[in-house]
């Protein structure tokens, strides 16, 4: 007999916690591993307080001129998230994180919003949180300045109430990090520590 925990309608989304974005991967953010640490011991601590978990992940298998050989680091980038490799599995720190559903996303093309992922079975992250009656959602991974930062105002823009926990992700940089913020919360999303 399952036990029933009352239905809270909050998903906790877990965007790109890779290897590939974290020190010692192809396109390291400083800051990346212990984001990852602290990310799983949140959600240990935290998982009765959603009803799903989901995992994003960068996911590339030839996704055109998102990839460059002399990459800009704003629409061209040097290789990562390659489809099958060690470093676009999850983190390590999530070995015990068990998410009730995983996405990927940009296979054949760039895509730092969430909500480009789809699922093994192909349906979309939206279409996920719709199936829970999810209302809101907590945003934490990595880049706060990219891929968090596109999926929380996705989210938003969905009318999902949305957070970031700002202590649970990490920019690509500080001053990219500042902007994100500002972005992020003239979109809607508020900014909140995971102690609240």
């Amino acid at each position: 007999m399952s036990h029933h925990r009352p239905q809270t309608h909050r998903a906790l989304v877990v965007v790109d916690v890779q290897p590939t974005f974290c020190e010692g991967g192809a396109l390291a953010v400083e800051g990346g591993n212990a984001v990852a640490a602290r990310v799983a011991a949140f959600a240990a601590t935290h998982r009765d307080d959603y009803d799903t978990v989901i995992t994003t992940q960068d996911w590339h298998i030839d996704p055109g001129t998102h990839f460059s050989d002399e990459p800009d680091f704003v629409d061209t980038w040097p290789p990562h998230g390659v489809a099958g490799t060690d470093e676009a599995e999850l983190h390590p720190a999530l070995a015990d994180l068990a998410p009730d559903h995983s996405v990927k996303k940009g296979r054949y093309e760039a895509a730092y919003s969430g909500f480009e992922g789809v699922d093994v079975a192909g349906r979309p992250l939206a279409d996920l949180l719709a199936k829970h009656a999810i209302v809101s959602v907590d945003v934490v991974g990595i880049a706060e300045s990219h891929c968090v930062k596109q999926t929380a105002l996705d989210a938003a823009r969905l009318g999902l109430v949305t957070r970031v926990l700002t202590d649970l992700t990490v920019p690509v940089t500080p001053e990219q990090g500042q902007a994100a913020r500002e972005e992020m919360a003239s979109g809607g999303v508020r900014l909140e520590t995971s102690d609240r």
